[in-house]
């Protein structure tokens, strides 16, 4: 077994897209900081930054697509198959943390604001923000629509389990869709905004939470596109589709960290305050 192509535990041959988006991610984030201090660097910042994202860009669609041919191929055996979901349960473990993060950063400047009170009059939301976004408004709506777009890609997983191969198609169509609207209904809202980013610690914390799950959205749903596109080649079956997997996994995610980001930044982070 150890000496054929296919045997349980794929060796991968030799590749050079690890070390593209190695040195792709250390441009993208180099661009990034020259960004932030562009009156040092002045406009260099452009051409570093779009050399890391054109090479991340790069690095993922050569990278994943070998990775989809390695499926097909048939080398995507139960033991890679098993080690690949203990991957993706690492991955988006990393990602909790990394909301975790910002959680915890809200909580500190809302259950502490004496402690800041030269910056946030002694209370929260400072005295600065004369209005929050209204959760019962955009928000709210924002949730329903996630929760839906939770219940087709379900439906989406489960027609694909049976061999209902429209119904599979359908529920990625709809989410894909809900997907969307999310993200045009989140830039509408930021648009609107009474507050802007960076004139306290409540619109900073606001928007970096917010819009880091605003990206894990936008994320989200190119990776579900991806898997509609492999729906309609016929490359998902009953017994072997982890792609779909981890795309439904990744999205289940999204959902949760959009509950708690409802309840804890809208809902209880603006109690009391004037409404925009």
């Amino acid at each position: 077994m150890a000496g054929t192509a296919k045997h349980d535990y794929h060796i991968l041959p030799p590749d050079i897209w690890p070390f593209i988006m190695s040195i792709s991610a250390l441009t993208f984030t180099s661009g990034m900081v020259m960004y932030m201090h562009a009156d040092y660097f002045g406009s260099a910042w452009h051409i570093v930054l779009g050399l890391g994202v054109a090479g991340l860009i790069a690095s993922f669609f050569g990278w994943f697509s070998k990775i989809v041919n390695e499926a097909q191929t048939g080398y995507h055996t139960p033991v890679v198959q098993l080690h690949l979901r203990y991957g993706m349960i690492l991955f988006i473990a990393s990602e909790v943390m990394f909301f975790v993060g910002w959680f915890w950063s809200w909580f500190d400047f809302s259950l502490f604001p004496s402690v800041l009170a030269e910056s946030v009059g002694g209370v929260w939301p400072p005295e600065s923000i004369e209005e929050v976004i209204d959760a019962f408004d955009l928000p709210l709506l924002n949730t329903l629509i996630l929760l839906c777009s939770g219940t087709t890609v379900t439906w989406a997983h489960h027609s694909l389990i049976h061999g209902d191969r429209d119904g599979l198609k359908k529920g990625l169509w709809l989410t894909i869709l809900l997907g969307l609207l999310f993200s045009c209904i989140q830039a509408y809202e930021y648009l609107e905004a009474p507050f802007a980013f960076g004139t306290n610690t409540y619109g900073s914390a606001f928007y970096m939470a917010t819009g880091f799950h605003g990206f894990h959205v936008i994320v989200g749903t190119i990776f579900l596109i991806v898997c509609l596109r492999r729906t309609y080649v016929g490359h998902f079956t009953p017994r072997q589709h982890f792609g779909f997997e981890a795309a439904a996994w990744y999205w289940h995610f999204v959902d949760v960290v959009w509950l708690f980001l409802f309840i804890v930044v809208y809902v209880w982070g603006g109690w009391g305050a004037p409404t925009h």
